[in-house]
């Protein structure tokens, strides 16, 4: 960083991005050393998690960018057997485009436009590129307002996230930019990465998440590797959108660093102060699945009735903030998304994410064992008020083995989507048994049952991570579900008791419900019945407790 001269904060060598070493403690490196010692990270962390998202997709576009790959299989495999990055080849790379990684370059600052302004001169306070979490409370609760400032290294990250995940509303109008209107830029919609259901694939290490992410330029519908370059390496954007009507993406780097916005920093001394945010390249989510590696798609029929649609439409599987992780599992699985097609030769009504889809060929052709442990990283921005206002964050993580993401791994797969099902269905039992018991006393049920379904699901969540990652390559399949069953059974059973257990005297006697009278015995009758068509494997004779 240097205060003398010409401002200059360099991202190549400057601690900005927060890792996360061995024993825990948080680091924050520049771009060379961090992933010169991926193989001694365990992985990227930020002031929000989508930051971590974003900072992991820049990495990704940098090793990309600078091994100029992978082509193939085999480029792949041996960048997996190193120990290491490929450093020299990386550290040539950052050096030669040393300029464009300058958050103060005066010409062409990172991921900035060095001469952007408006009519009237003026700059907003960083509330601005400093987003806000759920519920409305700013992350920097005690510092943001018009006073707020930010480090060099905490802007960098704000830049990047800003680009990624930044909402939609009306913008600061740059002069040079013909769709300002009034002074005003009219919304564009929201980052690139706003519109995903991010999925991430962790390895055990950040240099084996990054690898893993390393997604070959053969694989699926390929990557042409000459055109598809980061920001740093295409040339520096003015105001303007680069082509009227928005450019097309070249292809999932070009991605990684969309320039969403239009931004300029102003710096006093070791802070910044204010910033200029503007429109930037406008891009829509339809069939970006060519190149979008990062979340699962789901086909919009609404999308396709549209005027001028193409015949097919996908669109990014947003993360449902209400759900946890297992239980939107089978998304995610290749095997599953395969058989999605409501007819034979139709197309899919699914697409699982082509990282994990990359993850399932490293298995099937055996350059990572089948029984090789992955996490798989949820992480999302939900948005309201037309895409104005950030409603929550989602962060979520599961773990599995490498064997469950394989095309062919159908049996496996169909085993764990009927296993949620199965654990949904046994909630929904003790929900409903839940509502029938006040509503036998004479109260409204519905409440009642809502808060046991949360309980429920609370109780199931460690289980269901555990019982997922048990799923090794000799498992059998039928003995997995049997016991998945059984786990489910004792929860829901357990809960079911002490529904019983707190009754008021009044349920027994019941009350007339739909022109039926309904008693605590008839709602405990219901309630086995249901469990039993639930979880057969888990009832082998009479239910227990009944």
């Amino acid at each position: 960083m240097s205060l003398e001269g010409p401002l200059s904060f360099d991202l190549i060598y400057e601690p900005w991005i927060p890792c996360r070493e061995r024993d825990g403690a948080i680091v924050e490196y520049g771009l060379l050393r961090t992933l010169g010692h991926a193989h001694e990270l365990v992985g990227i962390t930020g002031d929000l998690p989508t930051q971590a998202f974003a900072l992991t997709r820049l990495l990704l576009a940098v090793l990309h960018a600078a091994i100029d790959g992978p082509r193939d299989l085999d480029e792949w495999e041996q960048l997996w057997e190193e120990d290491k990055l490929p450093v020299a080849q990386i550290e040539q790379h950052l050096a030669l485009h040393r300029n464009r990684l300058d958050l103060f370059h005066p010409e062409a600052p990172f991921m900035q436009v060095a001469d952007l302004r408006t009519a009237k001169g003026d700059m907003s306070d960083l509330s601005k590129l400093v987003a806000d979490v759920p519920n409305g409370e700013p992350f920097f609760t005690t510092r943001l307002g018009g006073d707020l400032t930010l480090t060099f290294a905490e802007a960098a990250r704000w830049v990047v996230h800003c680009q990624a995940f930044d909402i939609s509303g009306i913008k600061s109008g740059a002069v040079g930019d013909e769709r300002v209107k009034g002074g005003k830029g009219y919304p564009i919609g929201v980052g690139w990465s706003g519109n995903l259901g991010g999925v991430l694939v962790e390895g055990r290490t950040l240099r084996e998440t990054l690898l893993l992410n390393l997604i070959a330029a053969d694989f699926g519908p390929g990557r042409a590797v000459s055109t598809d370059r980061p920001v740093w390496e295409r040339p520096p954007v003015g105001a303007a959108e680069e082509m009227p009507g928005g450019r097309v993406a070249d292809g999932p780097v070009d991605l990684f660093t969309w320039q969403t916005r239009r931004i300029r920093l102003a710096a006093e001394g070791d802070r910044v102060t204010r910033v200029l945010l503007a429109n930037g390249e406008k891009i829509t989510p339809q069939n970006k699945n060519r190149f979008e590696p990062h979340t699962a798609w789901r086909r919009s029929e609404a999308q396709e009735k549209k005027p001028g649609a193409t015949a097919v439409v996908y669109m990014p599987r947003e993360h449902d903030p209400d759900r946890s992780i297992w239980r939107g599992v089978s998304s995610l699985l290749p095997a599953l998304a395969a058989m999605s097609a409501p007819q034979k030769g139709q197309p899919a009504s699914a697409l699982s994410p082509t990282v994990v889809e990359w993850l399932g060929f490293l298995s099937t052709e055996e350059v990572l064992a089948k029984d090789f442990p992955v996490r798989l990283r949820a992480i999302g921005m939900v948005y309201g008020s037309q895409n104005s206002v950030v409603e929550d964050v989602v962060h979520d993580s599961i773990a599995l083995r490498a064997l469950l993401a394989e095309r062919g791994a159908g049996d496996l797969a169909g085993t764990v989507e009927s296993c949620v099902r199965s654990a949904e269905r046994a909630a929904l039992a003790v929900g409903g048994l839940a509502a029938d018991l006040i509503a036998a006393a004479g109260g409204e049920g519905g409440g009642h049952r809502s808060r046991t379904l949360e309980s429920v699901h609370a109780w199931l969540d460690p289980l269901f991570r555990d019982w997922l990652f048990s799923l090794r390559p000799d498992v059998e399949v039928l003995e997995a579900q049997e016991t998945w069953h059984r786990e489910v059974r004792d929860v829901v059973v357990g809960v079911a008791r002490e529904l019983l257990a707190d009754i008021s005297p009044a349920a027994w006697e019941g009350r007339m419900v739909r022109n039926q009278l309904l008693t605590a015995a008839h709602a405990e009758s219901r309630f086995w019945t249901s469990l039993r068509d639930a979880l057969p494997y888990a009832f082998t004779t009479e239910p227990v407790g009944s």
